[in-house]
């Protein structure tokens, strides 16, 4: 499938809210929570990171960065924020910060294109843009469109409105394409972190202190055991998170989950986000829903993934 020429502008985003933690220890709390460095995070970065059960099973996957000297913002998933606030604030204990629901002051805004480059500038991946316009964060891009996410200051959500409008599932659909997966509610407990690719793209540092699951999460890395990815995928038809995906080879079972889907703009069918069995992509082919179910069409991330569990040691 060809990307459609005209998805550039800016989409007004409700699938994403935002937390906000407060107070002189918020990096710290986060170092010790998340799977990111925010130790040492700037003002001028934001970065990706997943939070983790014991068993070092994402139960959210965030964009973080800094808000002035101390606070930081994390953008999540909005159906599962509510859970992911209440269990992340049972480990603050007594550490001189709090959590607190941002998004009904912070509106998540989509940018996608060349028509946005008056807020991104000459920016570089997961670089922080501020201006009196708000807060901008270059994504990675999708197949050659610029992406990012834009959180005006108040009264300056109408600053790109002489802009191309997207619709939230077309800006979806674009984020899809470009690799970056987040944990939604349908999903929550059912990947390590590099199931879905997130040391990949940088939201996994394997050289800071401890955090929930990190064991496990390291194990997976250094000893070669991880038996699978998530990859891009077409369908002719409608796909969604947490849908299991099955292999022609070994019908009888799931070999995989649906992470992230978004209908394909403008004609018929999705793309989506899926983590599969590595062995089952060198055989016979894969399918949603079952076995009989609607063909999968592999295409290209726009970053390499090891095929092989030796190659991610």
């Amino acid at each position: 499938m060809n990307m459609p020429v005209s998805l550039i502008g800016v989409a007004r985003l409700e699938c994403f809210g935002c937390i906000q933690v407060a107070g002189a220890d918020a990096g710290a709390f986060l170092q010790a929570q998340l799977t990111s460095d925010f130790a040492s995070l700037r003002n001028d970065q934001a970065r990706l990171a997943g939070f983790c059960s014991a068993k070092g099973r994402l139960q959210a996957s965030f964009i973080g960065w800094k808000l002035g000297k101390t606070d930081v913002m994390l953008l999540c998933s909005a159906d599962l924020l509510a859970a992911t606030l209440k269990r992340l604030s049972m480990f603050v204990l007594r550490m001189k910060c709090h959590l607190t629901d941002a998004s009904a002051q912070t509106p998540v805004f989509g940018l996608a294109g060349s028509s946005v480059d008056g807020l991104l500038g000459q920016s570089t991946v997961w670089e922080r843009r501020e201006s009196a316009h708000g807060t901008v964060i270059r994504l990675p891009d999708a197949n050659g469109r610029t992406l990012a996410v834009w959180l005006p200051l108040p009264n300056q959500s109408a600053a790109l409105s002489d802009a191309p409008q997207l619709s939230q599932d077309e800006w979806r659909w674009l984020q899809v394409s470009s690799g970056v997966p987040f944990v939604q509610a349908k999903t929550v407990d059912l990947f390590v972190p590099q199931m879905i690719n997130l040391e990949l793209l940088g939201g996994v540092d394997f050289q800071k202190g401890c955090y929930p699951g990190q064991e496990i999460v390291a194990r997976s890395q250094y000893r070669g055991s991880l038996k699978r990815r998530t990859f891009l995928f077409d369908c002719d038809a409608a796909a969604a998170a947490g849908q299991e995906v099955f292999a022609s080879e070994d019908p009888g079972q799931p070999a995989g989950v649906v992470v992230n889907a978004a209908a394909y703009p403008r004609r018929p069918g999705s793309s989506l986000l899926a983590e599969v069995k590595l062995s089952e992509l060198q055989r016979g082919s894969l399918h949603l829903g079952d076995a009989a179910g609607p063909l999968l069409i592999r295409r290209e991330l726009p970053y390499a993934v090891p095929l092989l569990s030796s190659q991610v040691a």
